[in-house]
């Protein structure tokens, strides 16, 4: 195979990753004075922990240009042509530094922002994988998941906005009050970068329930390969309650469970979930 996929650990692929030999590049997550890489030695509860204990959120940051240089480099020596899948580059600098680190080997590596986080951009890189196993080049893999980017649903539901707020996304008052009144708010992905939409009022399982129903309503096309219920270690029966509620709404051939690493984790704080797949 002439051709190597990988992607910022961003994605949340889980074992994915592994199975369609993705390989990662872990962004780093610093916790005080000790900074840590993403997917590699820290995981998401060292996030809770640190947050409880401290109340600051915990920092992250993109690796450098020659950073993702060195990452590149072997993939490109032994042949191979890199296509690479950024973070949003409006939520991060990781597409910045990638494409700097990229110029030095020409056409051998692809970088491409997917305009996506979490298993949004996970999303298109299993597109990808599923074009490479069909032998399609790497321009045509390039340019399918480049037109694919804008039908992305990448959304989701936190259960309070502690997180949010600690993180600038919200005030105070909107914290007290939605965690008061049972408040969650959709979050999405409007070209590129975060937002909040509608609002849900109610348990978790209410909003869930309400969340999924309204994308069947406002998706009623979409790519049935495959969807991902992504959450940041959210409660079991609210996981198994969602796949249950996506069964009934939509006909995926593939409904895939990942836990949100810990650089998304610390943005979002736990028993976040969403449902994530490419509209038509």
């Amino acid at each position: 195979m002439d051709i190597q996929l990988t992607a910022d650990s961003t994605c949340d692929l889980g074992d994915n990753a592994v199975l369609r030999g993705v390989a990662l590049m872990p962004l780093f997550v610093i916790l005080g004075a000790d900074t840590y890489l993403d997917g590699v030695d820290i995981t998401p509860q060292d996030i809770f922990d640190h947050v409880q204990k401290t109340g600051k959120l915990p920092k992250t940051a993109a690796p450098s240009a020659e950073e993702y240089a060195d990452f590149f480099r072997p993939y490109v020596e032994a042949g191979k042509t890199v296509i690479h899948f950024n973070i949003s580059s409006k939520s991060s600098s990781a597409h910045s530094y990638a494409s700097e680190g990229a110029k030095q080997f020409g056409e051998k590596v692809i970088v491409i922002d997917t305009k996506a986080l979490s298993s949004g951009q996970g999303l298109l890189v299993m597109k990808a994988s599923d074009m490479l196993r069909e032998g399609k080049s790497a321009k045509e893999i390039a340019e399918a998941v480049n037109a694919l980017r804008p039908l992305v649903n990448t959304s989701f539901i936190p259960d309070r906005l502690d997180y949010l707020f600690k993180g600038g996304r919200c005030s105070r008052m909107q914290m007290y009050g939605a965690n008061l009144l049972k408040i969650h708010p959709l979050i999405e992905m409007e070209d590129g970068q975060l937002v909040a939409d509608r609002k849900y009022r109610g348990s978790m399982q209410k909003c869930i329930a309400s969340y999924i129903d309204d994308l069947a309503a406002q998706y009623p096309s979409y790519d049935d390969t495959r969807c991902f219920i992504t959450h940041s270690t959210a409660d079991p029966e609210l996981v198994a309650f969602a796949k249950e509620k996506v069964a009934e709404k939509f006909r995926f051939k593939e409904v895939l469970e990942t836990v949100a690493g810990s650089v998304i984790t610390g943005h979002c704080g736990r028993n976040t979930l969403g449902v994530l797949f490419i509209a038509k």
